[in-house]
């Protein structure tokens, strides 16, 4: 069974249980990225096999329609763009499994939550969206990095993609980022400061969430 808890892993003997997905979230330049390999570092330091995943998988035929959505060559409605995204991550199911399988933690950047945030934000049922991705590897800790829109708009002023340049959008996503959060015990923090005061209080968050030794 994918993604069982384990409440005092320890990584020398993780034996055949399965990795744990953690999900780094948040609106478009929010320092997802970075704080993912950050993440991975820390854990690998500790000892820890990991591995990262980001979404949506570009390289999958899924991946090269959501893709010409986001350079603004192809429109769809609402309903069936996040049908879109929903099979982006079943056509690369196999990959995060695999990953689940070989790893003790799998750190993605992006994952269903994302889903949730931004298809909720257009006006879809939260159970809906959910139902797109019931059976796939649950996220074990969602992390989302809450940062300002403007502030987003600093980090990158140019050559943003059709969800970057649509700030009445992210205005929505973030405040829904911020309701899921509550709804579904997500956890929330202020990456609007520096790298490293962010990843401290990730590394906070996931040394209790699995247990790991301070």
């Amino acid at each position: 069974m994918l993604n069982c808890y384990n409440p005092q892993p320890s990584f020398g003997n993780l034996g055949p249980l399965p990795g744990k997905i953690i999900d780094i979230e948040g609106i478009d330049q929010s320092g997802k990225r970075t704080q993912t390999r950050l993440l991975a570092e820390e854990l690998k330091r500790e000892g820890a096999k990991v591995s990262t995943i980001s979404y949506p998988i570009y390289k999958s035929p899924s991946g090269r329609q959501i893709q010409r959505f986001l350079q603004g060559k192809q429109n769809y409605p609402a309903t069936a763009l996040h049908m879109l995204y929903s099979l982006n991550r079943w056509e690369n199911q196999e990959l995060i499994v695999k990953l689940t399988e070989t790893a003790d933690f799998v750190i993605a950047d992006r994952y269903y939550p994302s889903n949730f945030a931004y298809g909720v934000s257009r006006g879809l049922s939260l159970g809906w969206l959910q139902g797109l991705d019931r059976g796939l590897p649950t996220a074990s800790l969602v992390i989302v990095l809450d940062v300002p829109v403007p502030s987003s708009f600093s980090r990158k002023s140019t050559g943003r993609d059709v969800h970057e340049k649509d700030r009445q959008l992210l205005l929505k996503v973030r405040r829904t980022y911020g309701r899921l959060a509550k709804k579904l015990e997500w956890k929330m923090v202020d990456a609007n400061r520096p790298v490293e005061e962010v990843h401290e209080a990730v590394w906070r968050i996931v040394r209790e969430q699995f247990r790991l030794a301070s």
